[in-house]
């Protein structure tokens, strides 16, 4: 039972069930016991591995993308480029670095690191030491000062906490985390119907609503609308909103129990892209996307770089720049294999030209 479980059982104990949303926020991010306050989650010493620690190529990608962007938007000379849940830093030290074949981009940038984890800071600090530009660390999107935008978000909205509803025979009911007879948690539903959730389902269906996720997204569209600038989404989710329930908790390259070792485990929920989509044209922004990462990636040409990059390599090499390749862009398994379950989608000013990789 970890220290964090305790408290979550006091909690419940004395107020009554919690939802998932604030049980979710719990785990991640409480200031002393919190997953991400204390805990570095990636590589493969760590509880699972995103893309930029699979290869270089991701970043170096996205980087290239972001600077076209940059110049499509008027290359604004006050820009701040600006990742939301930087990791260790790796996928910023991949960009900054590609970025330097257009100086005029880096020029005329600050960058911005959104980050609430002190331990990830400290790492992030370490991976960018070297660099010129200048970087500064937020605890909050709000805290990043008006500017044209320039926003990478890899792996960061599917760690923002979702709520679910169940449906029964007299509505929908929030699902929330409440304890057994033996003080245990577990889940159970609150006891009165959710009155403004209108979905129609069968009995027994589920559905997860992020309305934190919204919320920031339209947050992000209304300064793009009004500042300029534009947002790179890259996360696994749906391309459509459906019902199921996705909630899964991971620690050391394994599924866990959810409530069994709360602040121990990474927990995340799919990302329903089409509502981030509905939120940010709702504050009229205009989105592409959301496209496959395997499609995103391959139009902006990750086998012409791994190819470039296998002709330096020797047989070893070869092996693992062939082995990031298929699990970045490749399809099938989707443990193995991101390029089918992650997806890309672009918020942008509704007066910049489309950019690349979005192409049907």
């Amino acid at each position: 039972m970890s220290p964090l479980y305790k408290e979550i059982a006091t909690i419940i104990a004395q107020d009554g069930p919690i939802s998932i949303e604030r049980y979710m926020s719990i785990c991640l991010s409480h200031p002393r016991l919190g997953y991400y306050t204390t805990h570095n989650p990636f590589g493969a010493s760590g509880d699972f591995v995103t893309a930029p620690e699979i290869s270089q190529m991701f970043g170096e990608l996205l980087g290239v993308w972001i600077s076209e962007a940059w110049a499509a938007a008027g290359g604004p000379s006050d820009a701040r480029l600006v990742e939301l849940g930087p990791g260790r830093g790796t996928l910023m030290s991949d960009v900054l670095r590609v970025a330097r074949i257009a100086p005029n981009f880096l020029a005329n940038i600050e960058v911005d690191l959104v980050e609430i984890s002190p331990v990830l800071r400290g790492l992030q600090r370490q991976m960018l030491a070297g660099e010129t530009t200048p970087l500064s660390w937020r605890a909050d999107f709000a805290e990043v000062p008006r500017a044209p935008l320039f926003i990478l978000a890899n792996e960061f909205f599917d760690a923002l906490p979702a709520r679910h509803y169940a449906k029964t025979p007299t509505g929908w009911h929030e699902r929330l985390v409440g304890l057994d007879s033996k003080g245990a948690l577990a889940f159970g539903l609150a006891p009165h119907p959710e009155p403004a959730l209108k979905v129609i389902a069968p009995e027994g269906s589920v559905i997860e609503v992020n309305a934190i996720a919204q919320r920031l997204m339209a947050e992000i569209a209304e300064r793009i609308v009004v500042d300029g600038g534009v947002l790179l989404v890259v996360d696994y989710g749906y391309t459509q909103t459906t019902l199921g329930e996705s909630l899964q908790a991971v620690a050391r390259h394994g599924y866990v129990d959810p409530l069994r070792t709360p602040g121990e485990a990474d927990l995340t929920t799919h990302v329903d892209f089409a509502a981030l989509k509905r939120a940010a044209k709702a504050r009229g922004a205009k989105a592409l996307g959301p496209i496959t990462q395997g499609a995103f990636l391959t139009q902006l040409g990750i086998v012409r770089r791994a190819e470039a990059l296998m002709k330096k390599a020797d047989e070893r090499q070869r092996a693992n720049i062939e082995g990031a390749l298929r699990r970045l862009a490749g399809t099938g398994d989707a443990r193995t294999h991101m390029g089918e379950m992650f997806k890309a989608m672009a918020v942008m000013h509704p007066d910049t030209p489309d950019l690349p990789g979005f192409a049907d």
